[in-house]
């Protein structure tokens, strides 16, 4: 059964970044979007569940968007920031293939930077 998960690591604090909101959007064409779902990180930086899995999981393109403003604003006493944040909102868009494969988008952030990558 496939499924689509993702976590999140502040990688300035060296910890999982919990209460970040994301969002994951689905399209068709690349074109036009539709929000799927909304979630929050629990405590390990991860969602509670799967993004999507099983027959939700089609194949075509998809977009996580990591608000990331928000957790940097209210972590600040850790990081000094400007205002508004230098990253607010990451987009990440992807296609999906193989509906039956684990996709997993990990984002390790910090208040400058970031990367990702396909897990498993």
């Amino acid at each position: 059964m496939g499924r689509l998960t993702t976590h999140v690591l502040d990688t300035a604090r060296g910890l999982p970044a919990q209460g970040v909101l994301i969002q994951l959007n689905q399209s068709f064409n690349a074109k036009d979007w539709q929000t799927l779902k909304k979630v929050h990180t629990n405590a390990d930086g991860r969602c509670s569940e799967a993004l999507l899995e099983g027959e939700a999981l089609m194949k075509g393109y998809y977009e996580l968007v990591f608000h990331v403003g928000a957790y940097f604003t209210e972590n600040a006493p850790y990081h000094p920031l400007s205002t508004p944040c230098f990253l607010n909102d990451i987009p990440i868009r992807f296609f999906i293939n193989d509906p039956l494969a684990h996709y997993h988008i990990p984002l390790l952030v910090s208040p400058w930077s970031y990367s990702t990558y396909r897990g498993s």
